[in-house]
């Protein structure tokens, strides 16, 4: 839904050049569309933003108290309705363009106003995406041991664009304000850009299958704080026991629970008979890492022993990363780098006869 709104009023948006393009305002010279035409970033900004945490937060609901995000989007919407039923009403409306109080104060005064707010707010808005996306990057983590289909990279290319197309149309404001006056042509630019945007990300969004997100958990919040940074001394809190370190061991070394490519935090809470509060806390504080960490450690470990026993030979570095757990090529290259600062394919020239 957020999607298909993003999509049309960045569609609407281009009206105003459309339609001057068509010969419009020439042809209709008391044309009243300058009352409908609106501020893009104080709906868009709020739009993207619940896009993406409707993306990344499990059964989500839209919420009476979202209505705020589009407050002024509102506001002005009711604002431009009065201007335009005050100015319909005076005399000699039907053969004008704009009304008195279109040209005295929505032009003279509002416009201003609202161009001088839409750059904070459309940059406060793509923070607080770009923040959002971060921060459940960060969590799948702590809940699954492969995460490359749940990255949601079409996201971050979603957001990397409509940051471009926002800083392009805020350097263009700059210019046309302070440095040199740009016609109707050369703003012209903006908008090109802005319906190829539009054009891939309705593409691409469409085709994007999200749905699996919808079946993601996130009951509870892992103790991120028990994980020490790099270079800091690693030491076992006493909250965990050693037979629960023991548990967790016994099922990834004997059991090998990692060969489960789709193995999460709670398939390996259900195995060792624990909640996932529990194992999370088992695994960030007793062995100082993430589940993602923890798990893919085992995983590059069963690779470097099929290496010794010459599985290369038989099998593509690829299908011998299967055979360990990974399931797909980029996670296995950048968690086996991650882990041991080779590439796959130095290790195995490095490390093997």
């Amino acid at each position: 839904m957020f999607l298909g709104l993003i999509l049309l009023f960045t569609c609407y948006n281009q009206i105003c050049y459309t339609v001057g393009f068509m010969g419009w305002y020439n042809e209709f010279r008391n044309t009243k569309i300058n009352y409908f035409l609106y501020n893009i970033a104080i709906v868009l900004g709020p739009l993207i933003f619940l896009y993406v945490k409707s993306i990344t937060t499990s059964n989500f609901k839209f919420k009476k108290n979202y209505w705020w995000h589009f407050s002024l989007a509102i506001v002005f919407v009711l604002y431009r309705i009065i201007i335009f039923t005050y100015d319909a009403l005076q005399p000699g409306f039907n053969e004008t363009q704009n009304g008195i109080l279109k040209i005295s104060v929505d032009e003279a005064i509002v416009q201003p106003i609202v161009g001088f707010i839409e750059l904070p707010f459309m940059l406060l808005y793509l923070a607080f995406t770009l923040q959002l996306f971060y921060n459940y990057r960060k969590r799948i983590t702590q809940y699954f041991s492969n995460t490359y289909k749940l990255e949601l990279n079409w996201i971050l290319s979603f957001l990397i664009l409509f940051t471009l197309l926002f800083l392009y149309n805020t350097i263009q404001t700059i210019v046309g304000s302070f440095v040199m006056d740009l016609n109707y042509e050369q703003r012209w630019w903006l908008n090109l850009l802005a319906a190829l945007v539009t054009l891939y990300v309705g593409i691409k969004g469409y085709f994007t299958d999200t749905t699996k997100l919808k079946k993601l958990s996130f009951s509870f919040s892992p103790n991120l704080e028990a994980i020490p940074e790099q270079n800091q001394q690693q030491s076992k809190t006493k909250s965990v026991s050693s037979s629960d370190l023991n548990t967790v061991k016994s099922l990834m070394e004997n059991d090998k629970a990692y060969l489960n490519p789709d193995l999460n935090l709670s398939d390996l809470a259900k195995q060792a008979n624990m909640s996932r509060a529990q194992l999370s806390e088992i695994i960030n504080s007793g062995f100082n890492k993430n589940f993602n960490d923890f798990v893919n450690m085992y995983r590059v470990k069963a690779f470097k022993n099929m290496l010794a026993e010459n599985k290369h030979k038989q099998l593509s570095l690829l299908g011998i990363a299967e055979e360990c757990g990974f399931n797909s090529k980029a996670t296995f290259n950048r968690v086996f780098k991650k882990l041991t600062s080779y590439s796959p394919t130095e290790y195995l020239k490095t490390h093997t006869k």
